[in-house]
């Protein structure tokens, strides 16, 4: 079986490895011990708090590095808490697909594997990964970069039925967080979302809460704590969105173009 590392383990991240388990490659992701992740409903990264996560019938399970090789030959996706990814040395996978999002590299280098993926800005494809995918949203959404960069990005959140900026929930200040709704409540404009130290969130128009950090979490000033979704349908929230099955989908036929290319693997005529 074919085996992906994936950096990073949320929603983005996430249906980069749907993608990948549902092609059938072997799929171990690596985390941080306390993920800021806002889509906590659609991101295996939920597994390091709860131990385990199922999205859309899968099933990933919080795993360390005594143990990872047992999940993963039972057929679950494998959620470590290793930051650095220093597990590839004992995972040895043929494909890495750097997922973190975090516009910028953060470590992952060309030489990681046979084939290495960096997902949207940060990565330049030729020298620090052999194909970039464009996260960006919009015609290029999901576009495989052979040579070359992903778009800039812009600071600015994707546009969703005119709404940009707003769409996003930032902490007001440092401290931690309680919940006054849930991830999937309808909300109107002027509802506390949650409070930072006791400071209110206001809801900014009327949608569907579609992320929301841990409670309890102790974050800084200005972090992305929450997401509305002006679109009313919480169906939405459960399951993997358009824009992380685009990057997922990019993701499994670029390491499909780069394992003919390099003669590693390909599409096998069974008699």
């Amino acid at each position: 079986m074919i085996k992906v590392l994936i950096r990073g383990a949320g929603d983005l991240a996430s249906g980069v490895a749907m993608a990948f388990y549902k092609s059938g490659f072997q799929v171990l992701m690596t985390e941080v011990a306390q993920p800021t992740v806002i889509r906590s409903s659609v991101a295996f990264a939920t597994s390091i708090f709860k131990g385990k996560m199922e999205i859309e019938g899968v099933t990933g399970i919080h795993v360390n590095k005594d143990n990872f090789q047992k999940y993963l030959d039972h057929g679950y996706i494998g959620i470590i808490i290793d930051p650095e990814g220093n597990i590839k040395k004992t995972y040895k996978p043929d494909v890495v697909v750097d997922a973190i999002l975090a516009k910028k590299n953060l470590g992952t280098n060309i030489y990681d594997a046979p084939i290495v993926i960096g997902c949207g800005p940060g990565f330049y494809a030729g020298k620090d990964c052999h194909l970039v995918v464009e996260t960006k949203r919009g015609h290029y959404l999901g576009q495989i970069i052979e040579e070359g960069a992903a778009i800039a990005n812009s600071g600015i959140p994707g546009i969703v039925e005119g709404k940009g900026l707003e769409r996003v929930l930032y902490s007001p200040i440092a401290g931690k967080v309680k919940h006054y709704k849930k991830i999937g409540d309808i909300v109107d404009e002027g509802d506390i979302i949650l409070k930072v130290e006791g400071i209110p969130v206001i809801n900014p128009f009327k949608g569907v809460l579609r992320g929301l950090i841990t409670e309890g979490m102790n974050v800084p000033k200005g972090l992305k704590i929450g997401d509305v979704d002006p679109r009313i349908r919480p169906q939405y929230c459960f399951t993997i969105s358009e824009k992380a099955m685009a990057i997922g989908r990019a993701a499994v036929e670029g390491t499909l173009l780069m394992g003919r290319k390099k003669k590693l693997f390909g599409v096998i005529k069974y008699e």
